[in-house]
């Protein structure tokens, strides 16, 4: 056990006792309605879905041809394994409308369950955004939560709206914290993705994010620092002098990390602290270092302040 946080092997632990526990990640072909015009265009400013998207994702497949494809690039290293089909790709509750209907209701559902019908899924995750959960997705979720466990990660990425609007991205905290709500009062598993370093926002603004993510019924947070990708809306606009971009250093950012750990609760699980990216898309910050690595350098940092959990009261 981490004696620091709760990370996330734990957590799957506590779901899941005795288990090995694995995501497999399937793009289900969804867009965003960030990107195709129903509530803008050309998303956030800072995103390139495929940073973050294995390749196989990106091959020709059904959900069921990925998963297998997921299955045999794991089976190297863990002969022995269950897994969690993770719908990340873009939006996972939009089908061509965020305001639900009975067809858009029917095809998430019948992807959901081509996922679960495979050997060895025991769950699955589902990326989305919190504009993006109207009463018939809910509903549903609900209904499929109540005979697998699912779990949903809403891409939060700051509690500031002003920020949320130079990013472009499309919704605001308050509609972050109904969805949260409404997850979460049907049961449903719910994790937040924040992101810190964004354009103009101050330590004190990152750690509010935090803060007011912590005070939600949520079981998980993912962080991610800022990364700037070629040729991204982001990338364009710090190059014209438009949007001004302060990349942390990986002493900064660990600074920043310990500051964190410090407010989030035992009892909310850390999933990551990194986020990952081809090296060659990355312009900025260029720190040659890999999630495990960075995590090591936290934990031995930890360690060697003799940190013994939160001190910060979050009210």
């Amino acid at each position: 056990m981490n004696p620091y946080y709760k990370d996330y092997s734990e957590y799957l632990g506590e779901i899941f006792p005795g288990l090995k526990v694995q995501k497999l990640s399937v793009n289900a072909g969804f867009s965003c309605p960030n990107r195709d015009g129903t509530i803008g265009r050309g998303g956030c400013i800072y995103c390139d879905n495929t940073t973050f998207t294995p390749s196989y994702c990106f091959e020709p497949g059904s959900v069921k041809e990925q998963i297998e494809a997921g299955k045999r690039f794991f089976a190297r290293k863990y002969p022995s394994m269950k897994f969690l089909a993770y719908f990340q790709s873009f939006t996972n509750t939009f089908a061509g409308t965020s305001s639900g209907s009975h067809d858009t209701v029917s095809l998430l559902e019948e992807l959901y369950r081509e996922a679960l019908a495979e050997e060895d899924v025991i769950g699955i995750i589902i990326g989305s955004r919190p504009d993006c959960f109207p009463p018939d997705v809910v509903e549903m979720l609900s209904r499929l939560n109540r005979e697998y466990p699912v779990f949903v990660e809403l891409g939060a990425e700051t509690s500031h709206d002003e920020t949320l609007m130079l990013i472009n991205r499309g919704h605001l905290w308050s509609q972050t914290t109904d969805a949260v709500g409404r997850l979460t009062d049907e049961g449903i598993r719910v994790g937040l993705h924040l992101i810190c370093g964004l354009p103009g926002e101050t330590e004190g603004m990152m750690l509010q994010s935090v803060e007011r993510a912590c005070r939600l019924p949520i079981d998980s947070i993912k962080l991610h620092h800022l990364q700037v990708i070629r040729s991204t809306p982001l990338h364009v606009s710090m190059e014209n002098g438009k949007i001004a971009v302060s990349p942390f250093t990986l002493q900064g950012y660990l600074d920043l990390c310990v500051k964190i750990i410090n407010i989030v609760p035992r009892e909310i699980a850390i999933e990551r602290f990194l986020a990952s990216s081809p090296p060659e898309k990355v312009i900025a910050p260029k720190w040659g270092i890999k999630n495990y690595e960075f995590t090591n350098l936290l934990l031995n940092r930890l360690k060697g302040e003799g940190y013994s959990g939160p001190t910060h009261q979050v009210i």
